[in-house]
């Protein structure tokens, strides 16, 4: 069942092209990996999707939930990091978006968010001070955040950027489990090998999309092949 699709999509930022006809599916249980060079428009067409850019042109349609119904994992900034709050406090605030006009936390909502607080194993943390954590646990922390908006989809910017690889490693392990258990992801990374490993469909951008489709065809294109080069190549350079 398709729950996501983009057709023809185009943005700008700053005044400039940012992508340009853009388009791709999102089934149910998907993990879509959105890969290219910086700036190649993969942050800005996620926003487009989300509504919090405007679209040039082209059409972005959800099947069976509403844009509220989705949880955004952004990339996180340096005041985030600071953030001078409980993580009870952070995670329940994810449920905002699906209050309306109703600005008051319900008995579900509570419930929702201490559910997600023992799903990610943070539940020992809900008193502590968010400015206070790793940077592991914060992403943990802002994960359970966005689930407590999520319905079927979950989208997620450079989730893991700046964890150390054993942190790294236990988020992708989480995502990877949230997908199994039915959690559809929407996923830009910058490591490609994550990208092939967790992605079952694979969206290459480059202002244009490149390539998107199953990630068994992506890996028998010439474009993954210089990808697979240029890492080599850069990875030689810290040697």
């Amino acid at each position: 069942m398709t729950i996501l699709s983009c057709r023809n999509v185009s943005l700008s930022y700053d005044g400039k092209t940012a992508v340009e006809d853009a388009g791709f599916e999102v089934v149910r249980g998907d993990c879509l990996s959105i890969i290219g060079e910086n700036g190649s428009g993969k942050s800005t067409l996620m926003k487009g999707v989300l509504g919090l850019l405007k679209l040039d042109s082209g059409q972005v349609e959800l099947h069976g939930s509403r844009r509220t119904e989705i949880g955004y994992l952004p990339q996180q900034t340096v005041v985030q990091k600071d953030f001078p709050a409980s993580v009870r406090e952070v995670v329940l605030s994810g449920c905002l978006n699906r209050r309306g006009f109703f600005p008051f936390y319900s008995r579900g909502d509570r419930a929702r968010a201490e559910e997600n607080l023992e799903r990610l194993g943070i539940a020992d943390l809900a008193r502590a001070s968010y400015r206070d954590l790793s940077g592991g646990q914060q992403q943990r922390v802002l994960l359970a955040r966005a689930l407590c908006a999520a319905k079927t989809l979950l989208m997620l910017d450079e989730p893991v950027a700046g964890l150390d690889p054993v942190a790294a490693s236990g988020f992708y392990a989480l995502l990877e489990k949230l997908n199994r258990d039915g959690m559809t992801l929407v996923m830009i990374s910058h490591d490609l090998s994550s990208a092939l490993r967790y992605g079952n469909k694979i969206l290459h951008m480059s202002k244009k999309p490149l390539f998107y489709g199953e990630t068994r065809e992506y890996l028998k294109t010439s474009l993954y092949r210089r990808m697979t080069s240029a890492a080599e190549v850069n990875e030689s350079e810290w040697r």
